[in-house]
């Protein structure tokens, strides 16, 4: 078995051996690996490895990991974060210590940043799950025993419509919604950074650099003023967001909805749960027959909309001792 650092000749490989293991729940493409992993600001190159079989000068496994950046302190991010993006490895290919030798190179990287704590998924802007996804019981044991700590569980939630299906926009007191707009860019920025600082404004502003146009946000206006806002994506949005990475495994075309947030003043007025209804609304007339909530815990709350769950992620987390020297020693 070789090791090598990740680069951008091995996506062929990388978009195989997935899909070699995950084409039925979770299809990978080029583009996703590309916008995910190499085209991420916070891709930590050389903590990410591939394994390769020299007989057949073969991918086998990846481990990608991530990590801070300084400018990540202006949204109020901790320095001492790292992340697992993914770690994969074929099926007929485990139980040789792979999976282990890519997990400690990954961390040793990490480590040596400063990294003191390290999860499974859930990085940032560009991550692929918001933890460990479809967890079995032996890969949550495989984890645990290398320091992992599950945390929480959260959910996918998913709802299909018919062709004739309708969601009215919702009326709500003395506020109305909207699509925005490119010159909303500035408002919403401020919204952003006073009422939800940290991952949501850094999400939104990476949005703006990177094509987004406004048509991915309803606003929720009150007397002229910013007050809510919900992120919808569908298959013309300009990213690949999460909650539509999954959309090869539909026939029809699926939306996506989420983060959303409302500025704490105006809480109790039902203005959360309307501005879902309105995101619903604007993606049925889009063309969207299935629509996925993504990385939330509230599935009592959303099944009064008529959402199930559909995909079950674990939070894992670890903490890194940097007093101590490292226990990890490549083969």
């Amino acid at each position: 078995m070789r090791y090598e650092a990740m680069s951008e000749k091995h996506l062929d490989g990388m978009v195989s051996v997935w899909n070699s293991e995950w084409i039925r729940v979770f299809p990978m493409r080029e583009q996703l690996i590309a916008q995910n992993v190499f085209e991420d600001p916070n891709w930590l190159r050389h903590g990410s490895w591939v394994a390769i079989e020299e007989s057949r000068d073969r991918i086998v496994g990846f481990v990608v990991a991530k990590a801070y950046r300084e400018e990540l302190a202006q949204y109020g991010l901790k320095s001492d974060a790292g992340w697992i993006q993914a770690l994969i490895v074929e099926q007929d290919s485990r139980g040789v210590g792979i999976g282990s030798g890519l997990l400690g190179r990954a961390e040793e990287a990490l480590r040596k940043l400063g990294v003191q704590r390290i999860s499974l998924g859930n990085d940032l802007q560009s991550r692929l799950f918001p933890g460990l996804p479809e967890p079995e019981e032996a890969t949550k044991s495989w984890f645990e025993k290398r320091g992992y700590v599950c945390k929480a569980e959260v959910f996918d939630l998913l709802n299909s419509y018919n062709h004739r299906a309708g969601v009215t926009l919702p009326e709500v007191q003395d506020a109305l919604f909207r699509v925005a707009t490119p010159e909303d860019r500035e408002r919403m920025t401020a919204f952003m950074r006073r009422c939800f600082p940290g991952t949501w404004d850094y999400q939104h502003r990476e949005y703006w650099k990177r094509g987004g146009t406004g048509r991915e946000y309803v606003l929720l206006e009150r007397e002229g003023n910013i007050i809510g806002f919900c992120r919808m994506n569908d298959e013309h949005s300009p990213l690949l967001a999460q909650n539509i990475y999954w959309s090869p495994l539909f026939d029809e075309p699926l939306g996506g909805i989420g983060p959303l947030g409302i500025d704490e003043t105006y809480r109790g007025y039902r203005y959360g749960i309307s501005i879902v209804q309105a995101a619903i609304h604007y993606l049925l007339g889009r063309g969207s027959r299935h629509i996925v909530i993504d990385t939330t815990p509230f599935v009592e709350f959303y099944g009064k909309l008529g959402y199930t769950s559909w995909r079950t992620y674990a939070k894992f987390e670890k903490t890194i001792d940097l007093t101590g020297s490292s226990t990890f020693r490549p083969e």
